[in-house]
């Protein structure tokens, strides 16, 4: 997904530097009167990041490369956490007492010393992190996080966190902050044995994440959304179908190609609003084909590469879908056929994995995994630039096993070594804008080093 990458501070390491934290938590324009609630706010909210945003942590399991803040003086903490619960007792004092009176004004006014708006405006600030938490404090908090507001108000002012999803075991799903450096489990999904052994897509869209397979007798979606933590069954497309490209921006996704449930290849097209949950059919495409690779650009939406009806060979043709027209344009040789080094030629094209693409900034790259590079994409001149190297340790089966992701204003590299005790995880991290490819280790760990799925999302 496009986005605006927001950055979050790290907690302090003493109570008088949070403080005096960071003045975007609390709105700059807050009268005097209100500075002492506003330095709570902040105080309130790191309080619980550090006493219940740990449990979701797979603690001991990951190894980062930032040092964590350290809360080294308990009794500080404990006058913080006493001023604190003084807080919220009088908060919940006068509450009872509007009640008492018949006064129900402030009912959902959140934190009423300085009202809703101001409240809202805090949270918007806060990190993705810290909603779990903020949602356990009351009703009024937690319809606003759960019911969405929070992020329809986030995006519609460019705040926007990107989470990396993904899946190296079979129907279990995890997820990683790369400004935090977490790693946190989603709950298991629960489905027979025919989706757990099938072919699987995955797409992040709005707040959402939708996993795409086959069942017995049909091809199911299945939907995690962040809002309730859950899983449940999602929309079915109006026309079924597996190994198709997909790319999301904001609200929407798109999916093109694949194949049907009887293996006939496809050209057709179909575009997912998450906020309505419905699927809209799209003109279809030039081109029949099926394991290829999507992204949004300029917002249009491209499809490159995959395999055509009556050729085996990859398609070095693209595809461009202008959302404005409702048109398909094709691009001769935008994608030409890509690891021709020695040996790779004879790897037939149904055995390699869908083009390995991500946009930053509206830029696009590739991954070409068997020359170990990075490559870019000149739209003026329809030609791949060489612009690096992928992380030493990436590896994979043909493409397969290996993640790469925009992940906002950076390149996200999910993968490791694999070994006989099940291999590492690592999230390796590169930023265009910064130049030449340097690429940073933001976190490690034991798992399962072959990625099944992967998915970003921004919200």
């Amino acid at each position: 997904m496009i986005g605006v990458r927001s950055t979050f501070p790290t907690l302090p390491t003493k109570f008088d530097a949070m403080l005096e934290g960071p003045s975007f938590l609390v709105s700059r324009e807050l009268p005097s009167s209100c500075e002492h609630e506003s330095k709570w706010i902040y105080n309130k909210f790191c309080v619980i990041e550090l006493s219940n945003g740990e449990h979701r942590l797979d603690n001991g399991e990951g190894t980062f490369l930032r040092k964590s803040s350290k809360w080294s003086d308990a009794i500080e903490r404990e006058e913080t956490v006493q001023g604190l619960s003084d807080l919220s007792l009088s908060q919940a004092d006068q509450s009872n007492d509007q009640r008492q009176n018949g006064d129900h004004s402030n009912s959902s006014s959140l934190i009423h010393q300085i009202g809703r708006d101001i409240s809202i405006n805090c949270l918007l600030h806060c990190s993705r992190s810290d909603y779990d938490s903020i949602a356990s404090l009351n009703r009024s908090f937690r319809s606003l996080v759960r019911g969405g507001e929070l992020y329809r108000l986030r995006q519609q002012m460019g705040i926007i966190e990107h989470w990396v999803y993904f899946s190296c075991k079979l129907l279990e799903w995890e997820a990683f902050d790369p400004v935090r450096l977490r790693w946190m489990h989603l709950p298991r999904m629960t489905s027979n044995e025919c989706f757990m052994w099938s072919d699987k897509e995955s797409l992040a869209v709005g707040t959402e994440l939708l996993v795409f397979g086959k069942e017995i007798m049909s091809h199911v979606v299945y939907r995690y959304s962040i809002l309730t933590n859950s899983w449940s069954f999602g929309t079915a497309m109006n026309n079924p179908r597996c190994l198709f490209a997909s790319a999301s921006l904001g609200e929407i996704a798109i999916v093109a190609g694949g194949c049907d449930p009887k293996a006939n290849i496809l050209n057709s097209a179909e575009l997912y609003n998450s906020d309505t949950g419905t699927w809209v059919t799209l003109p279809r495409m030039n081109k029949h084909r099926k394991m290829c690779s999507g992204v949004f650009m300029d917002g249009k939406f491209y499809v490159i590469g995959g395999i055509g009806v009556g050729n085996p060979n990859e398609l070095t043709c693209g595809e461009m879908y202008d959302l404005e027209t409702r048109m398909w344009y094709e691009i001769p040789n935008m994608f030409p056929v890509h690891n021709r080094n020695a040996g790779a030629t004879d790897t037939p094209a149904t055995a390699k994995a869908p083009p390995l693409l991500a946009v930053v900034k509206n830029e696009l790259y590739a991954a070409y995994y068997t020359e170990q590079e990075v490559r870019k994409y000149d739209k003026e001149r329809n030609l791949w630039v060489t612009v690096g190297g992928l992380p030493e340790r990436a590896v994979s089966m043909n493409g397969w096993g290996l993640a790469f992701r925009a992940c906002g204003d950076r390149l996200i590299v999910l993968g490791g070594p694999r070994a006989l005790d099940g291999g590492i995880i690592e999230v390796n991290a590169w930023e265009p804008a910064q130049g030449p490819s340097h690429w940073s280790l933001l976190a490690s760990k034991h798992s399962g080093s072959f990625v099944y799925n992967c998915a970003v999302m921004g919200c």
